[in-house]
Parts: structure tokens; sequence; C-alpha cells
């Protein structure tokens, strides 16, 4: 199930600012809990954001080539991170695509905005746990919401951005599959192989586009 944009320009921040980038060299499900949570919250509302498992990072940015994932790895951790979405409350299930970078497996995460914001995190994975938090991100970096933070995230569940709103007079009918695949062109995503053959409102769930 291919991204709707390029993962090698993705990984050189060429098509997503650096703020909505987290690399993690391993498998860390208490991190990768937290991260998931903060880019679900989409406090300063960039649309979510990407983590990319199986890249180490220096400063922020990718350390390439990958150190990447075993083969045998790809699968279990794509069954992992099912059960951290049942974790957050409201529940929050991202976007989960295997990618192969200069001959190392990674798993990219696409987690945009949620559509039930706010959500809560447990503070541990481990079990039995049952202290939860609200995380956000700051610049390039997730953290636990606090004080002014954490009120503000509250306040913005009553106030969903206009660009995040479902326009409920609007049809898929009235979407144009030449646009979307010229945008995919643009782009260079390896959805656009595809975006002919499949059912349109499939795309069109997978771009994010109706809801």
């Amino acid at each position: 199930m291919p991204l709707p944009i390029n993962i090698h320009q993705l990984l050189n921040g060429q098509v997503v600012e650096w703020e909505r980038l987290e690399f993690k060299e391993g498998w860390n499900p208490e991190s990768v809990l937290h991260t998931l949570c903060a880019f679900a919250n989409d406090f300063n509302n960039w649309g979510g954001g990407y983590l990319v498992i199986g890249v180490a990072e220096h400063s922020g940015r990718p350390v390439l080539p990958p150190v990447g994932l075993e083969p045998n790895q790809l699968d279990p951790i794509q069954r992992k991170m099912i059960e951290l979405g049942h974790k957050l409350r409201p529940a929050y299930h991202p976007i989960m695509v295997p990618a192969l970078i200069d001959g190392r497996h990674v798993l990219v995460i696409w987690a945009p905005g949620g559509d039930l914001r706010p959500y809560q995190s447990p503070v541990s994975s481990a079990e039995p746990n049952r202290e939860s938090a609200y995380y956000i991100r700051r610049g390039s970096a997730t953290v636990r919401a606090r004080g002014a933070d954490e009120q503000e995230l509250l306040g913005l569940a009553n106030r969903v951005p206009f660009d995040d709103r479902v326009n409920t007079r609007a049809a898929v009918s009235d979407l144009q599959l030449a646009l979307i695949q010229n945008f995919l062109r643009d782009v260079q995503s390896d959805l656009l192989a595809a975006s002919g053959r499949r059912p349109f409102d499939d795309l069109c769930r997978q771009m994010r586009l109706v809801g």
C-alpha cells in the first residue's frame, strides 16, 4: 500500500518539514506510542507526521544509508502497532508501509491528525499501567503536554481547523482522478502506478481526501 508521497524525498526533507518527521533506529514501543499520540493530536495543525523505524538520526536528520530492520521484524512490528493504536484513548490507527531504502528494510508510519483529538497515551507501555497523558510535538521532539499546553490542546477539540473539516455537502464524485494523478506524478509517489487500477473510493480514502 504505497504512500501518496515519495519516501526517498521524505527522508531528505524535501516534501515534509523536519518537525513532522521522527526517526527511530530500532523498535521502542513506548517511544513510538508517545510519538503516535503527538502526531494524532496535531497540536500545531501541521497535518500529523511521519515516523520512520529503522533509520537512526543525528541532530534531527536521518543517518543514511539506514541501519534497517530485519525482514522478519516487519510483520511483528506492524501487528504490535495495531495493539498500540488500541492503547490510545480514543483508539487511533496510522497507515504503515514497509519500504526498501538503499537495500535496507524500514517501516514508514504515516500518522495524520486524528478526527477525534485530543488523544491520550499511557505514560508507560508496560502492563498494568493506568496513568495516561497527552503528548504533543515541540519542534522535532515529542513531549508531554502540561499546564497551558494541555489546556490549549483540550480547547482545540472544539475548534477543528477548517482544512480538517469534512464537507458534508460534497461527494466523492466531485473529485477528479486526473488532478489526483497529476499530484501523485508531481511528488513521484509509488501510488501513481496503482491509482488507475484500484477503486476510486479506496484511493481517496488512502490519501485522506474523504472521511
